[in-house]
Parts: structure tokens; C-alpha cells; sequence
């Protein structure tokens, strides 16, 4: 044997090219690098990157199910999309167009961001697919101001945005908004339900709520890591103290999953930091861990 070894490849969880061949897998990875409106710490533009290089650490086996469901299924990475960067309205345009020349029916679709403005496109993309469905988004923050920063595509913006697609959302750890979007959540309750991480810390009726809402229904699942407490997860460019822990959030992924068709999902708002590998690992890792609970109940 030579003297000399090679990288695993540059795909999600270093599959090789037999486990991750377009025509055969089931799970589709897109990347997009996108990040042109975050309001503190930028850097998002760099997590699917991250995200991708940490993944090949993951082991394949499942320790719960005793399996290498990777290997079932098979995962195959896309191209990183370039979005339209003229501004975030044409950014959203052509990422919805993107995930609507996607196989969504045939091949779950998980899009790796990228600030949360990536998840609109992903959304209005999936509803081309699917028509109207459920948004369960995981995040710090409620996402429901009608515009930030002299645009209606902010981050700041997202589920605000998604709404108008005429689905509910039902967001979980929430603890972060402005008084705008108090009122809003007042004012819309048929709309959009928040579920407060300080409430959530000591009353698990939010399952039971969960499943009330999304039974027998279409989910996009769209998890902004900044949902997590930065305890977990400090690579973020918002973090916000009182977060979710990793129990909690699996709790609620495999919850969706069990409960209802998940047509894809996204996860947004990784932000690197140099030298600091945890965080992107524990992305990975999750991502892993929903394409697994959505896959696996097929």
C-alpha cells in the first residue's frame, strides 16, 4: 500500500460514493451559504460548511435503534446553492425556486443555512410541492416582526414571512421578542402559537398541545440553533440565555416525526467559531438525528 491516505468526502457524514449516489438515496442535503441580514454576529454563511466537515466525525451507528440507518437510506449533498444576493427578497425568490425544482415528494429535502431568511425560500419552495401546511420552528426568537432593518426578509422576519403561505406555526423556546410581536401573538392566535422556554422548563403539556395541532398533517420543520441554550450551542449570532438543552429538542423532533408527514426541514443560524468544534458537531449531529426519525418511520 502507498504511503499516503485520503479525506473523507466532502458530503454529509463522509458517505462513500455507493451510500450517497443521487439516483438511490432518500435524503437529499442543500446547502446554502447565506447570510446577508443577521443584526449581531455574523458568520452564518459558514455553517453548512461546518456543518458538512463536522459530520464526517459522526458515527454512522445509532446507539438507540442499533442500526446504521445512514446506510439504509443513503444521503446524497447537493451543490452549495448561490443565492440571488441583490437583496434578500430576490435571495428568498431564488431559493424558493431552487427547492421547487427539487424531487421533494420522491426524496426528503434537508437545507443546511445560512441565516433564518433561508427558511422562507425553503418554505415557499415546499408549498409549490405540497401546498398549505404546518411550520414548526424551533428558535430563540419569534421571527414575527413585519419588517426589520428597512426589509420585510430579515431574519428577523421569518415566520412572519412563512405565515402568509396560510399554514399555522407553532413555535417552541422562544424567549426573545419585541412588543410588535407580543401583540401579534395576541392578536393571532388561530395563526401562530408560542411555546415560551421559560414555560416549557416546568410543564411538558406541550407535546400534548403539539400533537393536537400537527396529527395526520404536513410539517416543515425549520430549527434555528439559537433555540438551544448557549450552553449548548454558543455558535450562534443571537444567543439567548434560558435555551433548550439537546433532550429537549429531540423530544420535540421525534414527536413531529411520529405525528405527522415532515415534507422537510432546515437548519439555520450555526455561526462558527474558530477553534470550537462542539457546535457544529452538535449540528450535524442533529441533523443526523432528524433525517433518522423521519426516515426511520417510513
Amino acid at each position: 500500500m502507498p504511503g499516503y491516505s485520503f479525506l473523507p468526502p466532502f458530503n454529509f457524514l463522509g458517505l462513500a460514493p455507493e451510500d450517497s449516489a443521487y439516483e438511490t438515496s432518500r435524503a437529499l442535503i442543500l446547502p446554502i451559504p447565506y447570510d446577508a441580514t443577521t443584526s449581531y454576529k455574523g458568520g452564518a454563511k459558514d455553517g453548512p460548511r461546518a456543518i458538512l466537515e463536522a459530520s464526517a466525525q459522526i458515527e454512522l451507528y445509532d446507539v438507540e435503534l442499533d442500526a446504521e440507518p445512514a446506510l439504509e437510506w443513503g444521503v446524497h449533498t447537493l451543490p452549495a446553492l448561490a443565492p440571488d444576493l441583490r437583496s434578500a427578497e430576490d435571495a428568498v425568490k431564488s431559493i424558493a425556486a431552487a427547492i421547487a425544482d427539487l424531487p421533494c415528494r420522491e426524496k426528503l429535502v434537508c437545507v443546511l443555512g445560512g441565516e433564518h431568511t433561508v427558511s422562507v425560500g425553503v418554505a415557499r419552495g415546499l408549498h409549490t410541492h405540497f401546498g398549505e401546511f404546518v411550520t414548526v420552528q424551533l428558535d430563540a426568537h419569534a421571527d414575527l416582526r413585519d419588517e426589520y432593518h428597512e426589509t420585510p426578509f430579515s431574519h428577523a422576519c421569518a415566520a412572519r414571512r412563512i405565515l402568509e403561505l396560510g399554514g399555522e406555526v407553532i413555535q417552541f423556546g422562544i424567549r426573545s421578542l419585541d412588543r410588535t410581536e407580543a401583540d401579534f401573538l395576541k392578536e393571532n392566535p388561530d395563526k401562530v402559537t408560542a411555546h415560551l422556554a421559560s414555560a416549557m422548563r416546568h410543564d411538558k403539556s406541550y407535546l400534548t398541545a403539539l400533537i393536537e395541532k400537527i396529527k395526520g398533517k404536513q410539517v416543515f420543520l425549520t430549527i434555528d440553533l439559537d433555540a438551544f441554550d448557549p450552553s449548548v450551542i454558543p455558535a450562534t449570532g443571537t444567543p439567548e440565555p434560558g435555551g433548550l438543552l439537546w433532550y429537549d429538542v429531540l423530544e420535540i423532533v421525534q414527536t413531529v416525526a411520529r405525528e405527522s408527514t415532515v415534507i422537510g426541514f432546515d437548519v439555520v443560524e450555526l455561526a462558527p467559531i474558530p477553534g470550537l468544534h462542539a457546535p457544529d458537531f452538535t449540528a450535524a449531529k442533529l441533523v443526523y438525528k432528524v433525517l433518522t426519525a423521519v426516515l426511520g418511520k417510513e
